[in-house]
């Protein structure tokens, strides 16, 4: 059964959700990034997706206050991303509280960084950000086109022993359209032996049970949440659910 994640996109210090990546369109749903946090684990969820969007636009990151406070004041498991670039700031997040880290635009742009940073915390600290338009991994808050496929991108790392992978389809992002169903179908075919966790577009419960179907291992739900599209009653099945990460 997939494990539901949910996510906390932060910006200026609020909880927002954009569409397809725009920064210019962010929709503010709380401006208490702690207090949501609480919310989802009142509700029973272990895990939670941080996202730092400015530290992901402006290459270092800019959220650790609240990353700090999220740990310290819950018991949720929090994966961190955004401008996670240099050893330090990789080092900063753990001290935080971060339980593991998304590596996108560092696996990208400085491979050999990325080996060292792995090799100092160990690889099961982390989780490959796989980012795609089109196909094509993208970096930088999504602001810039890789030359990498996700093919041969995932084919890269996941031979170097980064096993967990988070896929967001940047065109389904914040659309509530739902998810890419084909390419995560391709994703599981491709690479039967690492976890995957699908992110971006689901709008219903029938959603996550078409992306369970598949053999997705989790998924990461913001703004299904936030809008009321996906009541918290309707999850209580995926919500206790054990981890798989």
């Amino acid at each position: 059964m997939i494990e539901i994640i949910p996510a906390i996109d932060i910006m200026e210090g609020k909880c927002v959700r954009l569409t397809k990546g725009i920064f210019s369109s962010p929709k503010v749903y709380s401006d208490d990034p702690v207090k949501m946090a609480k919310y989802f684990m009142d509700l029973g969820f272990r895990r939670l997706h941080l996202v730092d969007l400015e530290g992901a636009r402006k290459g270092c990151p800019k959220n650790l206050g609240v990353l700090d406070k999220i740990a310290s004041e819950t018991n949720l498991h929090i994966d961190y991303g955004g401008g996670m670039l240099k050893s330090g700031d990789v080092e900063s997040a753990f001290n935080a509280g971060a339980a593991m880290i998304n590596l996108g635009s560092i696996a990208v742009k400085d491979p050999g960084s990325t080996l060292i940073i792995i090799h100092r915390f160990g690889k099961e600290k982390f989780i490959l950000g796989a980012d795609v338009k089109g196909e094509r991994v993208v970096v930088s808050g999504w602001m810039e086109k890789s030359n990498f496929t996700l093919w041969a991108y995932l084919a890269k790392w996941t031979a170097r022993g980064l096993n967990t992978v988070c896929c967001t389809d940047v065109s389904h992002d914040g659309t509530l359209m739902g998810p890419s169903v084909r390419l995560y179908s391709r994703l599981r075919e491709k690479f039967p032996e690492i976890t995957l966790i699908a992110s971006g577009g689901v709008g219903s419960p029938e959603d996550v049970c078409k992306l369970d179907a598949i053999g997705m291992d989790a998924i990461i739900i913001g703004k299904a949440i936030y809008e009321g599209l996906i009541k918290p009653e309707e999850l209580a099945g995926f919500i206790q659910k054990r981890h798989v990460i």
